[in-house]
């Protein structure tokens, strides 16, 4: 709480959030995401901002965890399940960094997450996005 009472908003509410995204989307897109957890986690950990080469884990607002759906049927038998895992502490950066609406943002994270469990790459999430 900040000396105005202000809470930021909560991992709570990003699932909230989160959850009426996915209610949101058309049928074609909701039904493969049915099973799939959207996890908040403060920060991205150590060992995956270092697989990743980030500089930091304020750089990873979001990320999918698993198996595309094109490629579901060659999955191997006891492989991870597919998940969506959201970064609080890095979406509470960026909406501050930002002038962007803080749902609209959690949206914009989870939609391109959504996009990776679709087979999406992030050069055809970038070339949807801006053309």
């Amino acid at each position: 709480m900040d000396e105005r009472g202000w809470f930021p908003p909560s991992a709570d509410d990003i699932v909230r959030i989160g959850q009426e995204v996915l209610a949101d989307l058309p049928e074609p897109f909701r039904s493969p995401l049915r099973d799939v957890p959207i996890i908040v986690q403060e920060l991205a950990g150590d060992d995956l901002v270092r697989e990743m080469q980030l500089e930091n884990p304020y750089d990873l607002t979001g990320l999918y965890a698993g198996t595309p759906v094109g490629l579901q049927e060659s999955r191997e038998i006891g492989s991870q399940p597919d998940m969506i895992f959201l970064f609080r502490q890095a979406i509470l950066a960026e909406w501050c960094e930002t002038d962007v609406d803080f749902e609209n943002l959690v949206r914009n994270v989870l939609i391109h997450e959504i996009a990776h469990h679709f087979g999406w790459s992030d050069e055809d999430i970038e070339r949807v996005e801006f053309g």
